[in-house]
């Protein structure tokens, strides 16, 4: 709805994978897999020009990256220059090779499945590459209950065999619209931008939050109201997604790296200490 992209870390085997296939097959649009490994070379990722020696002239063979719904497997499994492949499709919807430019599908979306870098064999992604990510989630756990659903679902065949689509391109590019058409006041932007604007000056953090963390906040407000059947968003959908969207954002400090401060710790105490619009002063309310 956010036209955005997902970033998944986990541990291995705690569903990463089964969810973005799941969301494809839910979705009802194609769906390509790249999986991203030390010898995965960029033309992999989006496509290689080969000359055909029948017609005498280039031919473009479209890579992986091409497609409406992309699950990108263990994606900090690659080295940089195969993750920094990525770049211009998840901005700019498109891929540059030998000079032409070749778009990608509408909609377009990256599911990002990673490992916490403290397992060996990966590369750590650049901070260019997690700012594009428009949320960070992590999956965990689950419960006991929960872990023996999964074995009982599992017993004689997998559930997603039997999974149907519920929706359609068309449809999500319908919500994707509507998504734009919900009312966000000042109040609440100026709200948003101040919880941007204190990541950057905060002592824990070496580097704060880009202006493409406000946009993605205003635009995830949009997306949560309208989910709960609201035309308009509220000061608390927009705390409600703040660390999710945010803590991939900055960096924290070394010294407080050192005291183990956390990064979605940090933006929450951000988020706390900002005075929610309408809740406080009088400075807050409109006339």
């Amino acid at each position: 709805m956010c036209q955005g992209h997902v970033l998944i870390e986990d541990v291995p085997g705690v569903g990463k994978t089964m969810l973005a296939r799941s969301l494809a097959r839910s979705a009802g649009c194609s769906f390509k897999r790249i999986q991203f490994t030390p010898d995965l070379l960029p033309t992999d990722v989006t496509g290689v020009s080969i000359f055909n020696q029948r017609s005498g002239e280039f031919e473009f063979r479209q890579g992986t990256i091409i497609a409406q719904l992309v699950l990108a497997d263990e994606i900090n499994r690659a080295t940089p220059k195969t993750q920094s492949a990525t770049l211009e499709a998840m901005e700019e919807r498109q891929v540059t090779v030998e000079g032409i430019t070749h778009s990608v599908p509408t909609p377009f979306m990256v599911m990002a499945t990673q490992n916490p870098i403290e397992y060996e064999g990966t590369f750590p992604l650049p901070e260019a590459q997690l700012d594009r990510f428009f949320v960070m989630i992590s999956l965990g756990y689950p419960s006991a209950e929960e872990e023996i659903r999964v074995i009982n679902g599992q017993q004689v065949g997998h559930p997603i065999e039997n999974l149907q689509s519920v929706t359609s391109a068309e449809e999500i590019q319908e919500m994707q619209r509507a998504t734009r058409e919900v009312y966000v006041d000042d109040l609440i932007k100026e709200y948003i931008v101040t919880i941007i604007s204190a990541t950057r000056g905060h002592p824990d953090i070496a580097l704060g939050a880009s202006p493409r963390g406000s946009l993605f906040l205003f635009r995830g407000a949009q997306a949560l109201a309208l989910i709960r059947g609201r035309d308009y968003a509220l000061p608390d959908d927009v705390k409600e997604l703040v660390v999710p969207i945010m803590r991939h954002r900055i960096i924290v400090s070394a010294a407080a790296r050192m005291r183990g401060v956390d990064p979605a710790q940090v933006v929450r105490e951000i988020a706390d200490s900002i005075p929610v619009p309408g809740a406080q002063a009088q400075g807050w309310f409109r006339s």
